[in-house]
């Protein structure tokens, strides 16, 4: 696999892990939860949990394909404000968007 298509399979993984806690009632979209609304605060986790998960596909891919770069702190800082962003349609779509 060439290093663009992972890349850019990081990056579709990565906005569809962000907006998949706002898309369904389930818990990491499989689990059936009891209750019939899923509450802000297991979503928030959920979100954090798929942010990891989507960030070792990424690092599986690098080691694939050479040598891991090190990351410091801010690497952390800007892609957990673009996972973030990436979880703005669903938020909208969940929360703000008006229902009939």
């Amino acid at each position: 696999m060439s290093e663009s298509v992972s890349v850019w399979l990081v990056i579709v993984v990565a906005f569809l892990a962000a907006n998949l806690p706002f898309l369904n009632q389930r818990l990491l979209g499989v689990v059936p939860l009891k209750r019939p609304v899923k509450p802000l605060p297991l979503r928030l986790a959920e979100l954090v949990l798929l942010y990891f998960i989507a960030g070792g596909l990424g690092l599986l891919l690098e080691n694939r394909a050479g040598q891991i770069a090190p990351q410091g702190w801010e690497f952390y800082a800007v892609t957990g404000a673009l996972f973030i962003t990436f979880a703005f349609p669903g938020f909208i779509w969940r929360y703000l968007w008006k229902k009939k």
